[in-house]
């Protein structure tokens, strides 16, 4: 695994480039807890296979594929070697970027030669030849800069509201957003929906989440971590986790154990996605293990 930020002209909206190669050998399976962060795979050689861990009743196989932002945990699979490279978008990068409403992919995997077609080919076939990770880095820097520079604006009221839930980790309420941003409840989800893909309580919850399980990170019980996370109570916390994950706080470690440890589809480290999502690069330098 080698991941590197984006360009200075993408920061804040291309969090990053993950690039794997995985053997025939190792764990073939990862689960991926929902994180707010659209995904784009582009593969140069094997498939994957994806599915939602809690409605696992439409799973995706293709080689290259988007992952949309999710209100549920992710399962990841593969049968046999995989190589390529991930590009970790936030919501309104990937509206600005694909042109499409993004309700379209909200809580879906889809087979990326649905949307690019041959324009994908030409893509990951230039990716594929090129001879370092810094390249491949490189080259998407240019290509995502100029498809950046084409797309549709978002609105500055709702990237207001999409930071303003990102600063407070899910909890700054829907009133709260609306008066912020002058639109009316409806008004609010309606933009959400197109330029995020989940309405903004469920982006809440999906933040609120992530917060718990960092706090989880540093050693807190999950009583601890419920608090600390702004849950009314355990039960509640309880709940919560398994409708979005599949499986209790108490299981979740087991099952983490089961897969593997980090996967195409995993997000940023933690440290380095705090960084980008509210605009500081000072550690983007000493955290890039890309040669």
């Amino acid at each position: 695994m080698v991941w590197r930020s984006s360009g200075p002209a993408l920061r804040g909206q291309v969090l990053g480039y993950r690039g794997f190669l995985f053997g025939a050998r190792g764990p073939g399976r990862w689960l991926v807890a929902p994180d707010g962060v659209v995904k784009v795979v582009l593969g140069f050689s094997g498939p994957l296979r994806v599915a939602d861990a809690v409605r696992p009743t439409r799973p995706v196989t293709a080689i290259s594929l988007i992952s949309g932002v999710h209100a549920t945990a992710t399962v990841g699979e593969r049968t046999g070697p995989v190589h390529g490279v991930t590009v970790l978008l936030t919501p309104l990068a990937a509206y600005r970027l694909l042109a499409v409403p993004m309700d379209r992919l909200a809580c879906r995997n889809l087979d990326m030669t649905e949307l690019l077609g041959e324009r994908l080919r030409r893509v990951v076939g230039a990716l594929a030849e090129a001879p370092t990770w810094g390249s491949r880095f490189a080259l998407l820097d240019q290509l995502l800069t100029a498809r950046l520079l084409a797309g549709p604006r978002c609105a500055p009221e709702l990237a207001w509201a999409w930071r303003q839930l990102h600063r407070t980790a899910g909890r700054t309420s829907v009133r709260q957003l609306a008066a912020g941003t002058g639109w009316s409840h409806r008004q609010l989800e309606r933009r959400f929906l197109e330029q995020v893909g989940l309405p903004p309580k469920s982006l809440a919850q999906v933040l609120r989440l992530q917060a718990a399980l960092r706090y989880k990170k540093r050693g807190m019980t999950w009583a601890e971590v419920a608090a600390a996370a702004g849950y009314h109570d355990q039960p509640h916390f309880t709940r919560s986790f398994k409708a979005m994950i599949g499986c209790t706080p108490g299981r979740f470690p087991a099952t983490r154990a089961e897969t593997g440890r980090s996967g195409p589809l995993d997000s940023l480290p933690d440290q380095f996605m705090s960084e980008l999502l509210h605009g500081r690069t000072t550690a983007v330098s000493r955290l890039c293990k890309t040669p």
